[in-house]
């Protein structure tokens, strides 16, 4: 068994396969076309495109033969009209080696994470006088078809333009499920010498959602921090999820009704460090898997997890999104109907706001601050009296 800390060379590249028959659970992608992988993170996109290069070519030719770029490099419009169409037109000899690797008469270019290159890239057309129709690299997959072949690598085939899925065969790689990680994870385990129980193999399988590297990665980083024998504590704290009791105590707080102890949870949270959208994360997996919530419950809480979600994408603030979670989560377990009147009281105190505003353009600075102060004492009573008005006789229908 080796040393853990033998080697600096990451897990995911000193275990990635060189063959296509050793990716995990995806078997039946052998052929050789133009190919086109989509898929999740990390259930061997990229290690099979590779695998086909090296089986193909071996290592003698596979430098010459064999053309990576990712999301790393430069793949704009000028990477397409240089860079790939000068590899892809170079010719290539049809002997066979004596290595025993079949050395097929073209060449390979691999486009990882294709779904991030520019717009301009896919679209642009290299002929001069002509409009940019056709797009650059179906121009170049149609010229050059006899001596290069394209492996396109994304996560969403949705965001790749049909004139290039086309020309493809499509492969589509599925999460890898907790037996197929478990098998090769305990493989990892053994070869270097680690003490993983069946708690910890479960959790690590539980926190990497079917994603391979993911899991060699966090069981590498708790290899390094904790030594031989690991922990599901130990695989949580390297992988940044949030501590299952975090989240039940926040949801305990939206449970009790009590604002100022849900306020309290989630200042501790931001406090602790955690990231937000994690939080979200697993507020919806706890939110889904509870029996207590009706559908229309879980319905209204999903729909502003993904509101937030949006606005933290956006660069919104964590703790305020948050604590709007908090507080429509609350809402929606004390199960309060947004009903009639309370949208018919907030918009009589928006028409208010809109007049005050119309009123007081062009007034000086003492009649607008009497306006304001006149309008608050208007709006703010009337709104409250409609509001329960319309609650006593019970006109509370839901929209």
């Amino acid at each position: 068994m080796a040393p853990i800390l033998q080697s600096t060379q990451p897990w995911v590249e000193k275990y990635r396969p060189k063959q296509v028959k050793d990716v995990a659970h995806q078997d039946e992608v052998v052929r050789c076309p133009h190919m086109l992988f989509y898929g999740p993170p990390g259930t061997g996109k990229t290690t099979t495109a590779l695998a086909i290069a090296h089986q193909l070519f071996g290592p003698e030719l596979y430098k010459s033969r064999v053309l990576e770029l990712n999301a790393s490099d430069d793949r704009g419009i000028n990477v397409v009209r240089t860079k790939i169409k000068d590899f892809a037109a170079v010719a290539v000899g049809t002997n066979q080696r004596k290595s025993g690797y079949p050395c097929p008469p073209f060449k390979i270019i691999v486009l990882d994470e294709a779904d991030s290159m520019t717009e301009d890239a896919q679209f642009y057309d290299f002929t001069p006088s002509t409009t940019a129709v056709q797009n650059a690299l179906r121009r170049t997959m149609e010229t050059y078809s006899k001596v290069t072949r394209f492996f396109f690598i994304c996560n969403y085939v949705s965001r790749i333009i049909e004139p290039l899925a086309s020309r493809c065969a499509k492969f589509r790689f599925k999460p890898l499920s907790e037996e197929i990680m478990s098998s090769r994870i305990l493989y990892i385990s053994q070869e270097e010498g680690l003490c993983l129980d069946a708690e910890a193999l479960s959790t690590l399988s539980s926190i990497s959602h079917g994603d391979l590297r993911r899991a060699i990665t966090y069981l590498q980083s708790a290899a390094r921090l904790f030594g031989s024998s690991i922990s599901s504590e130990n695989l949580i704290s390297v992988s940044g999820v949030v501590p299952a009791k975090v989240v039940e105590e926040l949801l305990k707080a939206c449970k009790s009704g009590n604002f100022d102890l849900a306020n309290k949870e989630v200042n501790n949270f931001i406090a602790e460090g955690y990231p937000a959208s994690q939080m979200l994360t697993q507020l919806f997996e706890s939110i889904v898997e509870d029996n207590d919530l009706s559908d229309e419950q879980k319905a209204r809480i999903s729909k502003k997890l993904g509101e937030a979600d949006k606005c933290l994408v956006d660069g919104a603030d964590e703790y305020l999104q948050l604590l709007d979670v908090v507080s429509n989560t609350m809402k929606a377990f004390s199960n309060m109907p947004e009903t009639f009147a309370y949208k018919f009281s907030v918009g009589v105190l928006g028409f208010l706001v809109w007049a005050h505003h119309m009123f007081t353009v062009g007034l000086d600075v003492d009649t607008s601050a009497y306006f304001t102060a006149a309008t608050m004492i208007i709006a703010v009573p009337t709104g409250i009296k409609i509001f329960s008005w319309f609650d006593k006789i019970r006109f509370g229908v839901r929209f």
